[in-house]
């Protein structure tokens, strides 16, 4: 029998790192001297919180054990007082200083960390990547004071970051050019217009995610005024590859709109509940954006926004046509209303989905309120010959006699039904037993039940709430 101390280092590194979970690498180094010291060496990574009481002896003790971290996560979710107190500005400082190679820090509900924190951030020459989530002490000022300092920021995430106002380390960022993954969610300071400040900083953008608060916008009445004055000028972004926007004013010529027809080498696109998107616009963005690989549209309904009563504005079949004809690597493809009590009338029918369908290599489908999908939809899919994951939810117009086609669906692998009514137990039987499906998940549709789903495919999951229905 061979002891650990007669094997050699490079084959007890790679069994350490083939070891993922943290937990085991923590009882494994537990079991010797030399293992312990191995996997001080090898830890890269750290993710703490709520267990760090008193939190600056905690880190100084983990940064002093761990030499080598280079990604850091500080989550503090479901804090309460009587788990102690969080860490504030001097444990940042200890990171900026007892962590030489941080590269990637993401900070979540650290509520007592303020631009002071950040300043001393600013000390970490190779931080590329920075995320913060509902981080209300912190300002546009101590996030200027941060990117001024760190030159190789490539990745910034913002979320709820409420006092976030000044936009000055927006237009910094630009000019430094480094930055190629944006997100601002529900960051309420910072506006559609806003983001033009960027400047030449687009040409290097890969990735932008911008999310407006819906509860915060939509108490505020539209001021065409204020969209006016956005500024008109060329964005220069042929180097994004994703783009998600929700709850956002697109202004034709204007702001966001200026992205989406310019963009070349884009591949996954998400417009949901964006008000001011026309066929126009999507029109432009699949004629340049041939390899376009994935599509998603939340439409807002003639109901869900008061805006929308008196706006003739909102995509139609002829968005679908155009995407069907330009881009032929379209794999993904999703589609949903807002309201489903009150679909658009005048939005994408039955035969601008199938078109879609048709000419393209969708593989993943999904359909969220699409009234207009029905069993005529469902007998057309038995010919989608690349669909291998179909995803229903609230489609009321399915019956038993569309979801039994399913069985003839050539590549489906992956079935996920939920909120529709007017399926049944009937409508699985033709799957039980054949085992055709991967994975087959039944949420909340009240006519199914947990012994209709069994042996209709290999993995199966099922969950019935119908509170939604009251």
């Amino acid at each position: 029998m061979m002891l650990i101390d007669n094997i050699p280092d490079h084959i007890l590194w790679d069994i350490l790192s083939r070891v993922e979970k943290t937990i085991d690498r923590n009882s494994l180094s537990l079991t010797c001297k030399r293992l312990y010291q191995l996997d001080n060496s090898q830890r890269h990574s750290l993710r703490v919180g709520c267990g760090m009481d008193p939190a600056d002896e905690a880190l100084t003790s983990l940064c002093s054990r761990f030499r080598n971290l280079s990604k850091v996560e500080i989550t503090y979710s479901g804090w309460m007082s009587k788990l102690g107190k969080q860490l504030d500005d001097k444990g940042l400082l200890l990171l900026a200083n007892q962590c030489p190679y941080l590269c990637d820090l993401a900070l979540s509900y650290c509520t007592f960390i303020t631009d002071v924190g950040l300043r001393y951030l600013a000390s970490c020459s190779k931080l590329s990547s920075l995320r913060l989530n509902f981080t209300p002490r912190i300002t546009g000022c101590g996030i200027l004071s941060l990117v001024v300092g760190c030159k190789n920021l490539s990745r910034l995430h913002l979320i709820r970051c409420l006092n976030v106002s000044s936009v000055e380390w927006l237009e910094y960022l630009g000019k430094l050019g480094t930055l190629e993954d944006l997100s601002i969610k529900n960051c309420r300071a910072i506006g559609e217009g806003d983001l033009i400040k960027l400047g030449p900083g687009w040409q290097k953008l890969k990735r932008l995610q911008f999310e407006v608060d819906p509860n915060y916008r939509y108490m505020k009445v539209y001021d065409r005024l204020s969209v006016d004055r956005w500024q008109k000028q060329h964005v220069a972004c042929e180097n994004m590859l994703e783009l998600s926007l929700v709850n956002c004013i697109i202004s034709s010529g204007r702001g966001l709109a200026c992205v989406l027809g310019k963009c070349r080498n884009l591949e996954k696109v998400r417009l949901d509940m964006c008000v001011g998107v026309r066929d126009f616009d999507i029109i432009c963005l699949s004629q340049r954006s041939s390899n376009l690989k994935s599509v998603s549209f939340r439409v807002p309904s003639d109901f869900s926004l008061p805006s929308l009563v008196n706006n003739p504005l909102r995509l139609t079949d002829e968005s679908l046509d155009a995407l069907a004809e330009n881009c032929s690597k379209l794999e993904s493809v999703r589609i949903s209303f807002s309201d489903g009590e009150f679909p658009s009338s005048s939005s994408f029918t039955l035969s601008g989905i199938l078109g879609l369908i048709q000419k393209c290599p969708v593989r993943q489908l999904a359909l969220d309120h699409v009234y207009s999908f029905n069993d005529v939809g469902m007998e057309a899919l038995c010919s989608a010959e690349y669909l291998e994951s179909l995803e229903l939810v609230r489609c009321q117009e399915i019956s038993d006699e569309g979801l039994q086609l399913v069985s003839q669906f050539p590549r489906l692998r992956v079935l996920h039904i939920s909120k529709c009514l007017g399926v049944s137990d009937d409508g699985l039987k033709p799957l039980v037993g054949s085992f055709k499906l991967e994975s087959l998940a039944v949420e909340d549709c009240p006519q199914i039940s947990e012994r209709g789903v069994q042996g209709a495919a290999k993995s199966v999951s099922f969950r019935l709430d119908l509170s939604w229905m009251y």
